[in-house]
């Protein structure tokens, strides 16, 4: 492993960050496989006329545990043995998947299992995310942590490039039944690395101080009282808020472009092939990056813009370019953001702080998916994403006029 020492792989050189990044990368296959499944599989169950609100209702179960629980999940990440945490967390995401499954393959149609399955598994993420991502800095030298943070934004774009595009073919051939139990088996990567790491530092002395109600406040009070992590939450919520266009993705396909599942998993597999293509590029050049503030901002720019165009587009590739482009943006946003906040959080905050950016990062594009929906309902799925990026150019404006500390971030 010595070859990979000052390399663009620097970070799997350390036996359990290579664990557990491998487990991750294979687990997150099956993972976005079951995301793109689940909006075609209500798509196709809903009712006429009320496609657009089932499908918004599927983001809505989704952010309603993230925001209830992932204050929490924060806590117990600093309070208590990480790597438990998230053993137990995908014990019950592989569960969630495996009755999925079984729902699905017995010839059930009703939405409401669907709806509450995916509400169980987005809870078990709430509690998992904070646990993994504060653990990361705890695997790798402090000098390697910006590698491994593009090394796990590369296995997350890797699997949603993959993913999807596997859905789409067994989505033909067997049903959403055999994505929702290869899901559920893809979890044992996930599983045995955990159970695999060795000899990790000591960690939370003061756990049993550190479970206390003010605890959730004290992460709060942390983030919203640095204008960089909180600015940078902030743009990444509005941003994937206003400009979530992914649950209309298929209606984009069916009604509009009038295509079958295969092309319906490219489509969705479209934003994760160019953040792919993107994180293999900055993996490199990112600590070369000296003006990190402006490069973020012209990021999230550029996915608002793009955006817009894929909300007029009536052509596929038109729509697949577009889709391409804001993986691009938010990958180079994303990876700048995970770098700040890694860098400026103690460790001690650290379960707290990804515990509130759960919200923000997960909380915008899913109740995003409800406002898009919401809305397309109403004036159509296009004049509803435009209008979404539109204002995701508008709140980027506002918050870059707002935080002169934000415009002026450069790198250490």
């Amino acid at each position: 492993m010595s070859a990979l020492r000052g390399s663009s792989f620097a970070a799997l050189e350390f036996r359990n960050f290579r664990y557990l990044w491998a487990g991750q990368a294979l687990s997150l296959v099956g993972t976005l496989m079951q995301s793109a499944t689940v909006f075609w599989h209500v798509a196709s169950l809903a009712a006429p006329g009320e496609k657009e609100l089932a499908l918004g209702l599927v983001g809505l179960v989704k952010v309603v545990p993230i925001v209830v629980f992932a204050l929490v999940g924060g806590v117990l990440a600093d309070a208590l043995d990480r790597r438990r945490l998230m053993l137990w967390m995908q014990i019950v995401m592989a569960m969630s998947a495996l009755l999925l499954a079984w729902h699905t393959l017995s010839g059930r149609v009703e939405l409401w299992p669907i709806y509450a399955l995916t509400a169980i598994n987005s809870a078990a993420a709430a509690f998992e995310g904070p646990a993994r991502q504060s653990l990361i800095p705890a695997l790798v030298p402090r000098h390697v942590l910006p590698n491994a943070i593009g090394l796990n934004t590369i296995a997350f774009q890797l699997a949603a490039v993959s993913g999807p595009a596997l859905a789409g073919p067994v989505l033909g051939f067997w049903g959403p039944g055999w994505v929702y139990l290869l899901n559920s088996a893809s979890f044992l990567a996930a599983i045995v690395a955990v159970i695999a790491l060795r000899d990790l530092p000591p960690h939370a002395p003061e756990s049993v101080a550190q479970l206390r109600p003010s605890a959730a406040w004290e992460g709060l009070r942390f983030v919203f009282g640095s204008p960089l992590i909180r600015s940078t939450m902030l743009i990444d919520f509005f941003a994937t808020f206003f400009s979530s266009a992914m649950a209309l993705l298929p209606i984009f396909t069916q009604d509009i472009l009038e295509m079958g599942p295969n092309a319906y998993g490219w489509l969705y597999a479209a934003p994760a092939l160019g953040a792919a293509l993107t994180s293999l590029v900055l993996v490199r050049i990112e600590p070369r990056i000296v003006r990190r503030g402006q490069v973020l901002l012209w990021a999230v720019a550029g996915y608002g813009l793009a955006t817009i165009v894929f909300g007029l587009s009536h052509d596929y590739w038109l729509m697949f370019l577009c889709l391409a482009l804001t993986g691009v943006a938010d990958t180079v946003s994303m990876v700048i953001r995970n770098v700040l906040r890694q860098l400026s959080t103690p460790d001690h905050l650290r379960g707290r702080m990804t515990g509130v950016n759960m919200i923000f990062f997960l909380g915008g594009p899913q109740l995003g998916e409800l406002e898009a929906c919401t809305l397309a309902h109403f004036v159509g799925a296009s004049a509803s994403v435009v209008v979404g990026g539109v204002a995701s150019l508008c709140s980027t404006a506002w918050i870059a006029k707002s935080t002169p500390e934000l415009r002026a971030y450069r790198r250490e």
